[in-house]
């Protein structure tokens, strides 16, 4: 059996499953490339950061601007209010929410593929069977009709749940990447803050 009579034998729902699988796939290379770049050179840069934030604000926050990954754009929004003499915490806070949102953007997605590509599944091998039966109640004294419409209803089951695994590994592998990149943006605001906090003691101590 070819793969195009293996497709067609699965039913009009196939075709849904086919474009649950094609979603996967491009949400998968959405978000690696995403955090791929959300994620190249933190770690070399919260390294540095604490050094980076002993410098005067301007020369501290030109160089975090100059840097692609996430934990860079959180450094730029607390330099940048420390700067503005605004708060900083809350310019923290909503940089990271921003990030934050941004990085879990799609993966709902996943999760609803998860649930929905089984349940699809199910409903093409009900179909297939309700068809089945119909047959075999139609043409009395030919058992293989029925077996062989079941045989090919469970395609649709199969399909479903091996688009569901597919989706489910993804989801888990960016769901394990979302927790690390969200511990160091954690990491670079608190450094930021700390050092704000530093440098306004500072100044209060040398009036």
């Amino acid at each position: 059996m070819s793969s195009v009579e293996f497709f067609s034998k699965g039913g009009p729902v196939m075709y849904a499953l086919l474009l649950c699988s094609l979603c996967v796939a491009a949400i998968a290379i959405d978000r690696f490339i995403f955090y791929r770049r959300a994620q190249k050179g933190i770690m070399v840069f919260l390294q540095s950061l604490p050094e980076i934030t002993k410098k005067p604000l301007e020369d501290a926050m030109e160089v975090c601007e100059r840097e692609t990954n996430a934990a860079g754009f959180i450094a730029v929004s607390g330099l940048k209010a420390a700067e503005d003499n605004t708060d900083v915490k809350l310019a923290l806070d909503t940089a990271y929410a921003s990030a934050a949102m941004q990085l879990r953007a799609k993966l709902n997605y996943l999760s609803m593929i998860v649930t929905l590509s089984p349940l699809l599944g199910l409903l093409g091998t009900i179909a297939g069977m309700i068809q089945s039966f119909n047959i075999f109640s139609l043409q009395a004294g030919q058992p293989l009709a029925i077996t062989g419409g079941i045989g090919e209803a469970l395609i649709a089951t199969a399909t479903g749940l091996c688009v569901a695994i597919f989706a489910l590994l993804i989801h888990t592998y960016f769901a394990q990447q979302l927790d690390k990149i969200l511990n160091d943006l954690d990491r670079a605001a608190s450094i930021v803050l700390s050092s704000v906090c530093k440098g306004n003691e500072g100044a209060v101590d040398a009036t």
